[in-house]
């Protein structure tokens, strides 16, 4: 199913829905347009318009891979980053063992494209998301879903929702990352409850804990490495309790972009328990970094032995108007930039095929569809120049676009990446 899957995307017509495509490629198929290899500067691409690096992109799908292994850790990216089936595959190609999600659709498109293992990081208590899950373990022996608990309520509702199911939910109790975090039970007497809770029933089966480290108020190592401490102690303490007695091995999930080398730290230390322990990272970020953000925050900026994630993706926007010698504007803007934690950052200038850095040039605001240009004194900057952006928090770079040109270095579209928000 997901070979045919894949396919399909390939067959889709390319027109107005798509930003920034060439359009006198109009009918054709997106595979069709891809075998010709356009270039992204040459080659009819309209501005503005998003790319992602060829060679950036395999260098973090392997940085992460040979990461995970080294460790010893099992690998579920954030899905929800990109929402990209096409990097799901490439994901696992790389060693993954799956793909986490946060909520029901996410994860419908997951299944659409033939993922057979899914971690959703949320409590599920929607009716009918459950009973398609139900449906779907049902007709797929093969489909591994966890999902968290972090309530008796909870707990409750998925039971009332999943009565009659064939197969159990698997289910991993969440632990708050602490008091005014996000979800996730605050005490280990309150996880003991929860784990109760899903013991009394037969639609659910506890297999583990898990949470999110990334939510530790004022997180720094030491607070980080005490939560996860924590994590770990109380996988310990339901498995000698007895809670796990229905599981064929203990799932410990933890691991955003910013805190994974403590993750692999506290993992490291996870004793032997009654099944065999699936130490599990759940780090989406990577896939394709970013110029802000994570790449201040990246583990292997505290690790450099380790190696380095490289920013992915450029958003090329045109300058379109350039009224005084300290400010232009280019035709970027909200509606595709990422800029909910960090604005643009002008990184290039391109002007007849040569391309130079943007010295001087900053991005001090954005509207609905322009980026505001401040620019210094004996800055080169001219109507109709090309500046390259880099970008922060891929989370809500994504999602802007529907369609995404791959590019090698010297410009050549080898692929397009399809997204589903």
């Amino acid at each position: 199913m997901s070979t045919e899957a894949l396919a399909r995307l390939a067959e889709e017509r390319v027109d107005h829905r798509f930003k920034g495509l060439p359009p006198d490629a109009d009918g054709l198929t997106v595979g069709e347009l891809t075998a010709q290899r356009r270039n992204l500067f040459t080659g009819g691409f309209s501005t503005p318009v998003l790319a992602l690096s060829a060679e950036r992109l395999e260098h973090n799908l392997k940085l992460m891979e040979t990461y995970a292994a080294r460790h010893g850790l099992a690998f579920a990216p954030h899905g929800k980053t990109s929402m990209a089936p096409q990097l799901f595959h490439r994901q696992l190609e790389h060693g993954a063992w799956g793909i986490t999600l946060a909520v029901p659709h996410q994860v419908r498109v997951a299944r659409a494209f033939g993922i057979s293992r899914v971690f959703l990081a949320n409590e599920l208590v929607d009716p009918a998301a459950l009973r398609w899950v139900a449906a779907e373990l049902a007709a797929d022996p093969a489909f591994r879903f966890i999902c968290y608990v972090d309530s008796v309520r909870g707990v409750e509702l998925m039971d009332a929702a999943l009565e009659g199911a064939a197969r159990p939910v698997d289910v991993v109790v969440e632990l708050g990352a602490g008091e005014g975090a996000r979800t996730g039970v605050r005490t280990e007497a309150e996880c003991a409850a929860v784990a109760d809770a899903v013991a009394a029933t037969d639609t659910l089966r506890l297999v583990g804990v898990a949470g999110y480290e990334g939510e530790v108020p004022q997180a720094d190592p030491e607070r980080v490495r005490a939560w996860l401490t924590r994590l770990v102690a109380l996988a310990v303490d339901l498995d000698k309790a007895g809670k796990f007695a229905r599981a064929e091995e203990i799932v410990v999930s933890a691991g955003g972009s910013a805190w994974f080398d403590t993750v692999s730290e506290v993992f490291a230390g996870i004793p032997e328990l009654s099944w065999p322990v699936l130490k599990l990272l759940r780090s989406g970020a990577y896939v394709s970094h970013d110029d802000g953000h994570y790449r201040k925050i990246t583990p292997f900026n505290r690790v450099p032995e380790e190696g380095a994630l490289e920013p992915a993706f450029r958003l090329w926007a045109q300058v379109v108007s350039r009224p005084s010698p300290e400010q232009a504007f280019a035709n970027a803007g909200k509606r595709d930039a990422a800029y909910d934690l960090d604005l643009p950052f002008a990184q290039v200038v391109r002007r007849e095929g040569a391309e130079r850095p943007a010295t001087g040039i900053e991005v001090t605001g954005l509207s609905d569809q322009h980026a505001w240009l401040s620019t210094a004194s004996g800055a080169e900057l001219e109507v109709g120049d090309w500046v390259g952006l880099g970008l922060s928090h891929p989370c809500t770079s994504f999602d802007k676009w529907s369609l995404i040109p791959v590019a090698e270095a010297d410009g050549t579209v080898v692929a397009y990446v399809r997204t589903f928000f």
